[in-house]
C-alpha cells in the first residue's frame, strides 16, 4: 500500500503530489541507475534518431490531460525511456554541432539537491546559504577568467546574461532619468557590435524600446574581427548626426568561428569616448585561464562587463549564465524597485545581497549550485586541462582537413573548425563552381546530422558553405575528429556522385 492508498489521519493530509521518504527513496535510486545506465551507453547511442515533429508527437499520444494520477515510479520509467531514446544527446562525444558542451554528471545531481531544496534566490532571507553561494560562484567565475571585482549575477544563458549588462549600460550611460522619463527624454541611443555579434543584441534593442535600427554594424576584417577603424569613424558620423553612442559589444569568440575581436583597441576607444565596454565571452571567455590564451582575451579585465555560460565551457548543465560588471551598483540602478512587499525583514547591520534588486527576476531557481560544485569538484587545473584538449582536438581537425585531398580547411579559432568538402576535380578557389560546392555541403550537412553518426553545424565564411565543428565535449577524443572526417568524405562522395553520376573520380 502506498501512502496514497493509506486513510489519513486527523492530523494528516492526503497531498497527491507528495512521495513518503521511502517512495521518494525507491524512485530516485531506481532513476539514478537508470541515468548511470544512459551515460554509459552514450558512445554506442546514435547522435540523434533525426526523428521528424510528428513522429515525437505520435509518441506522446494526442489525449487530453488525464483525470486521475499515474504512480510516480512508472511515470519515471516511461519518461526515462522516452528521453533516452528519443533526444539529440548533446554529451555523446560525436555531437560537436553547437555550443553546448557535455554536461557534468555532478551537475544533474546538483540540480536534483537544488530542487530537493526548492530555494528562491529572489532576496537573501528567503534563501540565505543558497544567495552565499551564488555569490561565491560569480566571485569565483570572474577570478578565473581575470576579471576584477567579482560583481553580478547568474542568469539562465547567454542572452540573458547579455541582456542584462545591456541593461546596466543603458541606465549607466543615459544622461537623463531613463527608467522614469523611458527613450521619450532624451536622444537617440546607439549601439555599436559586428554583423557576427549574436542575435540577443538585436532582442535587447528591441525589447528596450531603441528599435533595432539603433545598432550599428560594424565592418569586420578577413578574420571576422570587429574593425576599430570602422567604429572610430560610425562613432564620429553618429555624434555629429545627433545621436547618442553609449555601448559598444565586443565578441570573446564568435559563433560562427570562435573569432576573438581586437578587445583591447576597443577598450582603448571606449575609454576615450566614454563608452560603456561590454564583452559577450559567452562561449569564450573561459579560455582567457590558458597559458596560451589569445593576447585579445585579457582585455576581458577591462570591459564594463563581460557575460558567459558556464554551461558552454564550465561544462553545466543547462541552465547557467553569469553577468559579471565591475561596478556593483550598476546592476541595482538598472534594475532596483523597493515596493513595501520586498521588505520581508528589517534591515540588518551587515544585509544579505537580494537578487531581485540585481536582474530580470523575482523568482530565482538556485542554478548556481552546479557551477559551484563544479568548480569545487574539477578546480582551476582541471579546467583548464580540459579547455585546452578541445582546442587541441579542435586543432587536429584542421590540420587533418588540410592535408586531405577532399576538404578544405577555411578556419581555425578556439575550439572551433569550419572546413569543407571538395570532390577530386574541383577547385575551391572557381568561381563556377561556388554554388555547386554550396549546395553540396548544404546536404552533405543534412545527411550528416539524420545519420546519427556525428553532429556538426553549419557557417558562412565568405559566401561559403562551411562545415562547423565546435569542441566542447570532455568525452570527444581523437578518435572521434578522425571519425569525423571519414564520415565526412564517405558521406560528402556519394552524395556528389549521386549530383554528377558521369563525373570523373
Amino acid at each position: 500500500m502506498t501512502a496514497a492508498d493509506k486513510p489519513p489521519t486527523r492530523d494528516e493530509r492526503r497531498a497527491p503530489a507528495n512521495l513518503s521518504p521511502e517512495e521518494f527513496r525507491v524512485a530516485g535510486h531506481r532513476l539514478v541507475d537508470a541515468v548511470a545506465r544512459f551515460l554509459e551507453s552514450l558512445p554506442e547511442r546514435p547522435v540523434t534518431r533525426a526523428e521528424t515533429a510528428t513522429e515525437i508527437r505520435t509518441l506522446l499520444g494526442d489525449g487530453g490531460l488525464p483525470d486521475h494520477g499515474t504512480p510516480a515510479d512508472a511515470l519515471l520509467d516511461e519518461t526515462a525511456r522516452l528521453l533516452f531514446d528519443h533526444s539529440l544527446h548533446n554529451g555523446h562525444p560525436r555531437f560537436l554541432g553547437y555550443i553546448t558542451s557535455s554536461a557534468a554528471p555532478l551537475g544533474a545531481l546538483a540540480d536534483l539537491l537544488a530542487a530537493g531544496i526548492n530555494a528562491n534566490l529572489g532576496k537573501w532571507d528567503l534563501s540565505p546559504i543558497a544567495s552565499e553561494i551564488e555569490a561565491q560562484t560569480v566571485r569565483w567565475i570572474a577570478e578565473f577568467i581575470g576579471y576584477p571585482g567579482g560583481h553580478g549575477i547568474m542568469s539562465s544563458g547567454g542572452n540573458m546574461a547579455n541582456f542584462i549588462a545591456f541593461m546596466a549600460a543603458r541606465t549607466a550611460r543615459a544622461d537623463w532619468p531613463i527608467r522614469t522619463q523611458g527613450l521619450r527624454g532624451g536622444p537617440r541611443l546607439t549601439v555599436y557590435g559586428s554583423r557576427e555579434t549574436h542575435t540577443w543584441i538585436e532582442k535587447a534593442a528591441d525589447v528596450t524600446g531603441l528599435g533595432t535600427d539603433a545598432i550599428r554594424w560594424i565592418d569586420t576584417d578577413a578574420q571576422q574581427r570587429l574593425r576599430p577603424d570602422a567604429l572610430e569613424a560610425r562613432l564620429a558620423a553618429d555624434r555629429a548626426a545627433g545621436d547618442v553612442p553609449f555601448i559598444v559589444v565586443g565578441t570573446a569568440g564568435n559563433v560562427s568561428t570562435g573569432a576573438v575581436d581586437p578587445l583591447a583597441a576597443l577598450a582603448d576607444i571606449c575609454a576615450r569616448h566614454e563608452l560603456w565596454f561590454h564583452v559577450d565571452g559567452a562561449y569564450g571567455a573561459p579560455a582567457a585561464a590558458l597559458p596560451d590564451a589569445p593576447a585579445d582575451l585579457a582585455a576581458l579585465a577591462r570591459a564594463d562587463s563581460v557575460a558567459l555560460d558556464p554551461h558552454k565551457w564550465l561544462y553545466s548543465p543547462i541552465e547557467a549564465g553569469c553577468t559579471l560588471v565591475r561596478d556593483p551598483k550598476t546592476l541595482a540602478a538598472a534594475f532596483d524597485f523597493q515596493p513595501p512587499y520586498y521588505r520581508l525583514a528589517d534591515a540588518e547591520a551587515e544585509p544579505g545581497l537580494n537578487y531581485y534588486a540585481l536582474g530580470m527576476q523575482n523568482t530565482r531557481g538556485f542554478r548556481a549550485l552546479k557551477v559551484w560544485l563544479g568548480l569545487r569538484h574539477v578546480g582551476r587545473s582541471g579546467y583548464i586541462d580540459m579547455i585546452g584538449q578541445d582546442i587541441e582536438l579542435a586543432r587536429r581537425l584542421y590540420r587533418l582537413a588540410d592535408t586531405h585531398d577532399e576538404l578544405e580547411a577555411i578556419a581555425q579559432n578556439l575550439s572551433i573548425t569550419n572546413l569543407r568538402f571538395v570532390p577530386r576535380g574541383l577547385s575551391p578557389d572557381d568561381a563556377a563552381q561556388a554554388d555547386y560546392l554550396n549546395e553540396l555541403n548544404t546536404a552533405l550537412l543534412e545527411r550528416l546530422q539524420k545519420s546519427g553518426e556525428a553532429f556538426v553545424s553549419n557557417a558562412i565564411i565568405d559566401s561559403r558553405y562551411t562545415l562547423r565543428a565546435c569542441v566542447v565535449n570532455f568525452r570527444t577524443t581523437a578518435a572521434d575528429i578522425d571519425a569525423l572526417l571519414e564520415i565526412i568524405v564517405r558521406i560528402g562522395r556519394a552524395l556528389d556522385a549521386e549530383r554528377r553520376p558521369d563525373s570523373a573520380r
